[in-house]
């Protein structure tokens, strides 16, 4: 606990990235700190997933993205952001957890699991990835239960559900359909949703119509078993024969943090998100900021990687002015 940050970065995304670089331009002495590894929550993606955005609008830094596609790849994003690592040399932390932010003279002692950090300024970029948005439902505890997607192959020859109607539930499904999967899908709403990824709406809609993927819509899984799933739908409840289900339902920051560290949060259900000043991304505790997705709270569609990369310049406008 010799050194005094000006910054301390927590999370290793590509906004807690940008944010680095950010504190490099501006000859600001900085920390990233990551729980897990780089870009952590793009490693957790499917393998085989490709971005919404092209390569150029996640750029950062000024470092070329150019990918073998329009879109790119999970891998090749992988690929990306360490070179951004390198090529900007940040001062970054993995496989660290910030456990407590605490009041300190003239700033904040930061405890992780490893160590103790003192600095003036906190970044929080934590995003939302790490903590699901859950069903309640009796048997959501068993393991055949999951809220994470690597690959299809472990799923091949058996019957498997998967909730939710956004892109990830869509992606899930066709990657499942194609490797042998018997899949239905209990979607909540009644149709799939209007931002499903362009090039794949037309795929997925066709194998429902075609009865390839069964799609029960207006619907809500009640109960999982061993193997069974009890749904609610529009023509009563139906018992399925069911051996694994991928609950898709999306993801929330992570509010307890949030408010274990003086954070206020506003709203409640589907609207409930952290409060901070939208010019400056300050919160009511001076010094501590908010950067990228988990401003959005609840609403995980409002902020991308894209449309969040100005805010390391808003927030060291900030911290600067007070240098």
């Amino acid at each position: 606990m010799d050194d005094f940050f000006d910054v301390i970065i927590i999370g290793g995304g590509p906004i807690g990235l940008n944010c680095g670089i950010e504190a490099v331009k501006r000859n600001f002495k900085y920390l990233i700190i990551e729980k897990g590894c780089l870009v952590n929550s793009i490693y957790n993606y499917p393998a085989n997933m490709t971005f919404f955005s092209t390569s150029e609008r996640l750029e950062i830094g000024g470092v070329p993205f150019v990918s073998h596609g329009d879109k790119p790849t999970r891998r090749e994003a992988l690929e990306y952001y360490r070179r951004v690592k390198s090529s900007w040399n940040l001062n970054l932390k993995t496989y660290e957890t910030v456990l407590e932010i605490i009041d300190s003279d003239n700033g904040y002692l930061i405890k992780t699991t490893k160590d103790n950090y003192r600095c003036k300024n906190v970044i929080i970029a934590t995003g939302y990835y790490d903590n699901p948005n859950l069903l309640n439902v009796p048997g959501e505890n068993l393991s055949k239960v999951k809220h994470y997607f690597d690959e299809p192959h472990p799923y091949a020859y058996h019957k498997v559900i998967v909730v939710g109607a956004g892109n990830s539930a869509v992606d899930v499904a066709l990657e499942l359909f194609r490797k042998d999967v018997e899949v239905t899908m209990v979607i909540r709403e009644l149709k799939l949703k209007d931002s499903i990824k362009y090039w794949v709406k037309p795929d997925i809609e066709n194998r429902i119509k075609e009865g390839s993927i069964k799609a029960f819509f207006n619907s809500n899984i009640k109960e999982i078993r061993e193997n069974e799933v009890d749904i609610i739908t529009p023509i009563g409840e139906l018992t399925l024969r069911n051996d694994f289900v991928f609950a898709m339902t999306g993801y929330h920051p992570d509010f307890n943090f949030l408010e274990k560290n003086g954070i206020d949060l506003v709203g409640s259900g589907e609207t409930l998100e952290p409060e901070f000043n939208h010019e400056t991304f300050e919160t009511k505790r001076k010094g501590i900021f908010l950067a990228g997705v988990v401003c959005g709270g609840m609403d995980t569609g409002k902020w991308f990687i894209e449309n969040s990369i100005a805010h390391s310049k808003n927030i060291f406008d900030c911290i600067e002015s007070r240098r």
